[in-house]
């Protein structure tokens, strides 16, 4: 089974369809699958509910899908730095389903690994934990959770073999590991490309088992969000 794509296009042809539910790895602009994403705008696919920790900033990774209109909700951790997320939803026109941020990668986790929910403390007593299920443990209450699992997920790899291996560079490890096994289709941008074998064993974050597809992506562009310097000390 040949897992190599030419180019994101092609590995999302005939995988992506209208109201489909993806996931997206990255945090901020960091880990994003650039090229991927790309693709996905230029699908057309509308009515999509969006995996991801955040949406991005206004003109760049999933704010170019909010641009387009083709998403329909986002579950979520993080919304800041992106002011047409903040229009969109105010005007009833996007969904969002906040969570706290750990919770948010334990119900992705959680659905890699087949657990359909759990019970956690986080969200207790507020409007995270309205409608849901709570119980006791120990003389403290927790609100059970749901685990998520996506039709696609979409993630950034520093390095990738052709057999899926994949391995996560600093803060790209965020939650592109976890996403990788919580889809029934995986599809991963990788910046190194290597034979089979090349890469250590012991060095693999995703086993090569949970991605489907793969691209080369070598060249993709690394945005900052918001740079920060100090002036240079006069001579």
């Amino acid at each position: 089974m040949n897992k190599v794509f030419p180019d994101a296009k092609s590995a999302l042809a005939d995988a992506v369809k209208d109201g489909m539910t993806l996931m997206c790895g990255g945090f901020g602009l960091c880990g994003i699958p650039t090229e991927l994403i790309h693709a996905l705008r230029d699908s057309g696919a509308t009515g999509l509910t969006v995996i991801s920790n955040n949406a991005g900033v206004d003109g760049a990774g999933l704010g170019l899908l909010l641009e387009t209109r083709q998403i329909k909700k986002m579950i979520s951790s993080y919304v800041g730095e992106n002011k047409l997320f903040e229009q969109l939803y105010l005007s009833g026109e996007l969904e969002l389903e906040f969570n706290p941020q750990g919770t948010l990668a334990e119900r992705i986790r959680a659905g890699g690994a087949g657990i359909p929910a759990f019970f956690t403390r986080t969200g207790v007593g507020t409007i995270i934990a309205e409608g849901k299920e709570t119980r006791e443990f120990d003389g403290a209450t927790y609100v059970m959770e749901r685990g998520l699992f996506a039709d696609i997920s979409l993630v950034h790899a520093w390095k990738g073999d052709t057999e899926g291996n994949l391995v996560f560079r600093k803060t790209a490890r965020n939650f592109n590991p976890m996403m990788a096994s919580a889809a029934r289709l995986t599809v991963a941008e990788v910046e190194h490309l290597v034979p089979a074998g090349e890469i250590d064993p012991d060095s693999i974050h995703t086993p090569g088992i949970f991605v489907q597809r793969i691209i080369h992506a070598p060249d993709v562009a690394k945005l900052i969000e918001k740079r920060t310097t100090r002036p240079r000390a006069q001579a």
